[in-house]
């Protein structure tokens, strides 16, 4: 699985499903399999604007698709979620797909990787308090008794 989330796209890979993915959108339409394969290779990009484009698009695709296909957008939006660090939201799309298909062994190991992951950055009390909102509250709350018993 760390090979699937670290995974980088060639440049040349990048440029080719990009010159596929504009020559359609400036005839008008662009077809699923385009925009996926271009958005599954922006999340796969070293560049964080690239990987909230291919978000973007993976996201536009969810309402559109067959089950199947459901289950790669997903799944390439938990990933790419993970590359963000978006931690939250990468649990939120992996246990969508996991609701559907619970035996599916990839979603089930990404799912232990984005849970190992919040642990090593100690964010898994703050997603169980229930989301980023109190998360943030919360760690702003503990900078400011860290500086004030520094202060003191």
């Amino acid at each position: 699985m760390e090979a699937v989330v670290n995974e980088v796209v060639s440049p040349e890979d990048l440029l080719k499903f990009e010159k596929k993915y504009n020559g359609e959108f400036t005839k008008g339409r662009v077809s699923k399999g385009t925009q996926f394969e271009y958005a599954w290779c922006l999340i796969r990009s070293k560049y964080s604007p690239d990987i909230k484009k291919g978000i973007l698009l993976l996201e536009e695709l969810v309402p559109k698709g067959t089950k199947d296909e459901l289950r790669d957008y997903l799944f390439y939006l938990a990933v790419a979620n993970y590359r963000l660090k978006e931690y939250e939201k990468g649990l939120k799309y992996i246990r969508t797909l996991l609701k559907n298909e619970p035996n599916n062994n990839q979603a089930l190991e990404l799912e232990k990787l984005i849970n190992n992951a919040m642990k090593k950055d100690g964010l898994v009390g703050m997603a169980i308090v229930g989301g980023i909102g109190l998360g943030v509250a919360g760690l702003a709350g503990l900078i400011g008794l860290a500086v004030a018993k520094s202060k003191s």
